[in-house]
C-alpha cells in the first residue's frame, strides 16, 4: 500500500506531500490541471524512464519519495531480499532526476539500478491507463494475463528457465557442428602452429638472453680491450688506483692517531679500496673469459632470426608466443573431441526436451482448463459494466512452425513461454462472431475490457496498489456509475488510486483529491488538497454542472454522495 508520496521540482509541482489510506482514492480536477503529473511521479519511483523536461524550470533536479507498507506475505519482500535489500516494515523508494537528464533511485537508502528498480514496482503498483486499453489489444500481452488468472505465473517461469538451459546446449551444438563442417582444414592449420613453435622450444625471457650474448660475441675484441685496461688500471699495473688509495688510507691513518675524528674517513677510504680491488679482479676475469666464437655466433644469430619471425606471428613475447601456442593446442584437442562432444550434447538435448516437454503440455492445458473461466469471468464483468451482450472468448493455440524452427514440442514451436500462443477474442453484439479486440473495440470498449479484466484479476495480482488513468474515457451516465462500483469493488481487495471526470465515479470514492494551478509570482504552480466533506460536494458540484455551480447541482452532489 502506498502510504506517503512526496514530490519536488517536476514540471509546475514546486513541492508536495501526500498521505494515503487504504481502499479507494479519487482525484479530479479541471483538464490541464496536472492530474497526469501525479501518475508520471508515481511512474518514476516504480522506474519509469526520467526525462530531463520533467525537471521544474530553474531547478537542478526533480525529487520524488514514496513511502510503501507491505503485508505479510507480498512478493516485494521476497524481491527485496534477492536485491539484498533490508527491510524492517517500511519501503522507501526514492528518484533523484537530473535536468541533464541522469537520474538515480534508492530503496531504502540503498542505490538500485533502474532495471532492479522497475522489477520491484511491478510488485508494488499495477497502472491501468487508456494506453494500457491500447495495450491490451497486441495478442502479445494476453498469455500473461491468462497465467495471472490461471495461476500459472510459477509454471511459466520454471518453463522460461528450462527453455534457457536448453537453448545453451543447442547454442553450443550448433557451434560445434559450424567448426565439425570446416574441421579437417582448421586441424591442418593448428597443428602447423603448434609444430612451428614446438620444433624452436621457445624459453621464456629467451629474446633477451640471445641478444645479450650475440652483443657480446660480435664485440668481444673491444669488451677483452676495455675489461682489460680497466682491470690493470685498477689494480696489475704500474700506478694502480688500488696502490694509491692504499698509500692515501696509511697516510691518513697516521693523521688519525693525531685526530681521532678523522678515523671514519680512513674507513671510508679503505673500503674503496676494497670495493676496487674486488671489481678489478671481476673485470680481469671477464677479460680472460671473453672469446671470439664465429660458430657460435652463426648459430645464435640464426636462431634469434627464427624466434623474431615466429614473434612477428604470435608474439610480440616468449610469453605470448608459449601461451599461444597452449591456446592452440586446447582448440586442436577440443576439435579432436568435438564429435564426441556432440553426441553428448545431443542426448542430453534430447532427455532435457523430453522433461520440458511434459512441464509445456502440463502448462499449456492448465491455460486451456483457465482460458474458458477468464472468458466467463470477463464476460460477466463486462455486463454489469454495460456490455452485456458481448461474448469473449479467450483462445489458446499451438504457435505455429515456420521454416526452420528449432525445438517443437508436438508440432508446435517451443518458445520461452512454452507453445501457446493466447489471443482474447470478443463479439460485442449478440449474432457476431468474436474477432480480436484491435478489429473491433472501440475506445470506451477497450477501457471496459480492460477494467473488466483487472477486477477479474484483482485478487491475484502481486501489487497491492491499482492506479486507474482516466480508464472510463468513452462512456457517461449510468455505465460511469456502473464503473465506478466496478472499481470500488477492487477497492475491497487492493488499494485503489483512480483519475477522473465523472462525477458518478469520483462519488463512490472514500477519500478525494482535488488537482489545481495557482499562479504566484509569475510562475505557474499545481497543487494537490485533500477534500472535507464539504468540500467534496463543492467538487461534485462542479464536475456535475460546470464552472457555475448552482444549489441545485449542490443538492445533487449531496444527494450522490450520501452513503446508500
Amino acid at each position: 500500500m502506498l502510504a506517503h508520496l512526496s514530490v519536488a521540482n517536476l514540471v509546475l509541482i514546486e513541492s508536495l506531500s501526500l498521505e494515503f489510506g487504504a481502499g479507494f482514492s479519487v482525484l479530479t480536477g479541471e483538464t490541464g490541471a496536472g492530474k497526469s503529473m501525479l501518475i508520471d511521479a508515481l511512474g518514476l519511483v516504480l522506474g519509469g524512464r526520467a526525462k530531463p523536461e520533467s525537471v521544474r524550470a530553474g531547478a537542478k533536479e526533480a525529487e520524488v519519495e514514496a513511502l510503501f507498507e507491505l503485508g505479510p506475505g507480498a512478493r516485494a519482500i521476497t524481491t527485496l531480499a534477492e536485491f539484498g535489500i533490508e527491510y524492517d516494515g517500511e519501503l522507501v523508494v526514492r528518484r533523484v532526476v537530473q535536468a541533464e537528464g541522469r537520474s538515480r533511485a534508492f530503496v531504502n537508502g540503498r542505490l538500485v539500478t533502474l532495471a532492479q528498480l522497475a522489477q520491484l514496482g511491478q510488485d508494488l503498483c499495477d497502472i491501468a491507463s487508456q494506453h494500457e486499453s491500447v495495450s491490451l489489444t497486441d495478442p502479445a500481452t494476453h498469455i500473461r494475463y491468462l497465467d495471472a488468472f490461471g495461476a500459472l505465473d510459477t509454471a511459466r517461469e520454471g518453463v522460461e528457465s528450462a527453455v534457457e538451459k536448453l537453448l545453451l546446449i543447442v547454442n553450443e551444438m550448433d557451434e560445434l557442428v559450424a567448426k565439425e563442417r570446416n574441421r579437417s582444414e582448421r586441424e591442418d592449420f593448428l597443428r602447423y602452429q603448434v609444430k612451428e613453435i614446438d620444433e624452436l622450444g621457445p624459453r621464456p625471457g629467451e629474446e633477451a638472453e640471445l641478444s645479450q650474448e650475440r652483443g657480446r660475441l660480435r664485440f668481444a675484441e673491444r669488451l677483452t680491450e676495455a675489461t682489460r685496461r680497466a682491470a690493470e688500471r685498477l689494480y696489475e699495473g704500474e700506478s694502480a688506483i688500488c696502490d694509491e688509495l692504499g698509500r692515501l688510507a696509511g697516510e691518513l691513518d697516521h693523521a688519525a692517531e693525531v685526530d681521532g675524528s678523522l678515523a671514519p674517513l680512513v674507513r671510508t677510504v679503505e673500503a674503496a679500496r676494497a670495493e676496487l680491488s674486488d671489481a678489478a679482479r671481476a673485470l680481469g676475469r671477464y677479460a680472460d673469459a671473453v672469446e671470439s666464437n664465429p660458430a657460435r655466433l652463426a648459430e645464435l644469430e640464426e636462431r634469434l632470426f627464427k624466434l623474431q619471425r615466429l614473434l612477428r606471428k604470435y608474439g610480440p613475447t616468449t610469453l605470448e608466443l608459449i601461451a599461444h601456442r597452449d591456446a592452440t593446442s586446447r582448440e586442436l584437442e577440443g576439435l579432436e573431441g568435438a564429435t564426441d562432444r556432440i553426441v553428448a550434447l545431443e542426448k542430453e538435448r534430447a532427455a532435457q526436451l523430453a522433461a520440458l516437454s511434459q512441464q509445456v503440455r502440463a502448462l499449456s492445458k492448465g491455460r486451456r482448463d483457465a482460458a474458458e473461466r477468464l472468458a466467463d469471468a470477463i464476460g460477466k464483468e463486462l455486463a454489469q459494466l454495460g456490455m452485456g451482450r458481448a461474448r469473449v472468448l479467450v483462445d489458446v493455440a499451438p504457435v505455429p512452425v515456420q521454416g526452420d524452427s528449432g525445438l517443437t514440442v508436438d508440432g508446435a514451436k517451443l518458445t520461452r513461454q512454452g507453445i501457446d500462443r493466447v489471443e482474447f477474442l470478443i463479439a460485442p453484439n449478440r449474432g457476431e462472431d468474436p474477432k480480436p479486440l484491435r478489429r473491433i473495440a472501440s475506445g470506451g470498449e477497450l477501457s471496459r475490457a480492460l477494467l473488466a479484466l483487472k477486477r477479474v484479476l484483482a485478487d491475484r495480482g502481486p501489487a497491492g496498489l491499482y492506479v486507474f488513468d482516466e480508464v472510463d474515457a468513452g462512456v457517461s451516465g449510468a455505465i460511469a456509475e456502473v464503473i465506478g462500483h466496478a472499481i470500488a469493488d477492487i477497492g475491497r481487495h487492493r488499494q485503489v488510486l483512480c483519475i477522473t471526470h465523472l462525477p458518478q465515479i469520483a462519488a463512490l470514492a472514500s477519500a478525494h483529491f482535488v488537482v489545481g494551478k495557482a499562479e504566484r509570482g509569475g510562475r505557474t504552480f499545481t497543487e494537490v488538497r485533500a477534500l472535507s466533506a464539504k468540500e467534496r460536494v463543492e467538487e461534485i458540484a462542479r464536475m456535475l454542472g460546470g464552472v457555475k455551480v448552482s444549489d441545485t447541482t449542490r443538492k445533487a452532489a449531496a444527494e450522490m454522495l450520501r452513503p446508500s
